[in-house]
């Protein structure tokens, strides 16, 4: 199973780092970091340095695409040489995912149209703007299209998305591996939980 997962400039790490965690797992899973050409980005605020083993035009398919979020995000969804990337690969995937912001570049790709989708609560209103029709949920499952909201949401995409290809036993167990059993010491995860003094901070 050959996983494609674009990186690029400014992505934020934790929204490639927990699907590729989890998906790694999945017997048979072959991970190809992909960017718009090989070799070294730089991560939110510089913090992390990621290898591109492959440039956009060495990777023509994928049984999975994973676009992952991140400032830098806004960027690739205006970049050409990147939409018509996705473009390419989207129909023959079996399943063609985001992380957070990742779902404006399926968006600037032209693939949301008139399908559900969500993304980080900050960028939801940017959903709309390209056909989509936001929606405040972990996980959205449209065809075979699947879009996670805010960052630490890639995990639980990446669980869902190995139950429908190796069967839940197989998610569960991967899950158990990686000890994924949230318990946060705050209750303020969502912005209905966290209150307009907390939504305003955060922002």
């Amino acid at each position: 199973m050959d996983i494609a997962v674009l990186i690029f400039d400014d992505l934020t790490p934790l929204d490639m780092v927990g699907p590729v965690e989890v998906l790694s797992r999945v017997p048979g899973a072959r991970i190809r970091m992909v960017a718009k050409k090989p070799g070294a980005i730089r991560t939110q605020s510089g913090v992390m340095g990621i290898i591109a083993d492959h440039g956009l035009a060495e990777i023509t398919r994928a049984d999975i695409l994973l676009l992952p979020g991140g400032p830098g995000a806004r960027a690739m969804a205006e970049d050409e040489a990147v939409l018509d990337w996705v473009r390419r690969i989207h129909p023959a995937t079996r399943w063609t995912t985001s992380v957070c912001t990742g779902a404006l570049i399926l968006g600037g790709a032209g693939l949301l149209r008139g399908l559900k989708a969500t993304t980080h609560w900050a960028s939801m209103d940017r959903l709309a703007g390209y056909g989509a029709t936001p929606v405040q949920e972990r996980v959205v499952v449209q065809d075979k299209i699947i879009t996670a909201a805010g960052v630490s949401s890639g995990i639980d995409m990446a669980l869902a998305l190995v139950a429908r290809i190796a069967g839940e036993d197989r998610a569960k167990a991967i899950q158990l591996r990686i000890e994924y059993d949230p318990q946060p010491p705050f209750d303020a995860g969502s912005v209905a939980k966290a209150g307009p003094a907390i939504v305003a901070l955060a922002r």
